[in-house]
């Protein structure tokens, strides 16, 4: 893993995802999930794209089942986008490197036009 992709689990969490001052994007995994190993490269390049804008991170379901119940986390890859603690978008299943990405990009404020 690149050191701009984190690692949560039900002990970091609060701090680390809820308490954020950016935004937060979760994918929710697991080692035995064909899916999720599918779509953990791009997962860990838009953090390196994000990075400084979007804090980026995997929780394990199986390493940290407390999180995944209290998100209601029943499908895998899961990925949940925080913005203020809040949960603010959410897709479940293998999705393409640009529709994750345009879920990170939805964040970022229009430029004005003038």
């Amino acid at each position: 893993m690149s050191d701009t992709l984190k690692t949560f689990d039900d002990l970091n969490f609060e701090a680390e995802v809820l308490r954020s001052s950016e935004p937060v994007l979760v994918d929710f995994w697991a080692p035995w999930c064909p899916p999720c190993r599918m779509i953990a490269p791009f997962v860990e390049a838009l953090a390196e794209e994000f990075q400084g804008r979007v804090k980026v991170g995997k929780l394990d379901v199986d390493q940290s089942p407390e999180t995944a119940d209290r998100y209601q986390i029943t499908g895998i890859p899961c990925l949940l986008l925080f913005k203020d603690g809040q949960v603010v978008d959410q897709r479940v299943g293998a999705l393409p490197r640009a529709e994750i990405a345009r879920m990170l990009e939805a964040l970022e404020p229009e430029p004005v036009q003038g």
